[in-house]
């Protein structure tokens, strides 16, 4: 998944905005942050598919995933709407891996087993802002909800 920008991740170290695959991680990250945050509660689960999500997806060891949550929630916390994180995800990320985006966003918000109605409000609007047609969303949401099922069902690990 997101094979091309995993090429690009080097090392985040302390300073992730000067990577090359800065601005798509910390979008992607940012996007999750906002997700987790929807509901009310960015719980300890929540955090943990953060965690394990960006760490699949773009290829990161524990250090730096943390340093990249940090950093988005920083980001995320000053940050007064979506555009800023969305743009960057529109801009950089070619159009067959915005659908992947967003079903990870959709593991991040099913997550703590319910989706709220801000929630799906909130993935409805990122996919918009970032050029995927509702269908697709909708497969997205689909394949999230079989891994989740799947992991619930202890039938396979929560790994990408």
């Amino acid at each position: 998944m997101l094979n091309k920008l995993r090429k690009l991740v080097g090392a985040l170290g302390d300073t992730p905005e000067q990577t090359p695959f800065a601005a798509e991680a910390l979008a992607v990250a940012a996007l999750m942050i906002e997700a987790c945050h929807m509901d009310g509660a960015f719980d300890d689960t929540e955090r943990a598919t953060v965690h394990r999500l960006l760490k699949g997806a773009f290829g990161l060891n524990d250090p730096e995933v943390a340093t990249l949550i940090a950093t988005a929630e920083q980001a995320q916390a000053r940050a007064n709407q979506l555009v800023h994180f969305t743009r960057a995800v529109k801009d950089h990320v070619p159009v067959e891996e915005r659908t992947e985006i967003m079903e990870l966003l959709w593991e991040v918000v099913l997550a703590d087993g319910d989706v709220h109605d801000y929630e799906a409000n909130l993935m409805r609007r990122i996919a918009g802002l970032i050029h995927v047609t509702d269908r697709e969303s909708g497969k997205a949401r689909k394949r999230a909800e079989a891994k989740f099922a799947l992991a619930r069902d202890g039938q396979e690990p929560l790994e990408d």
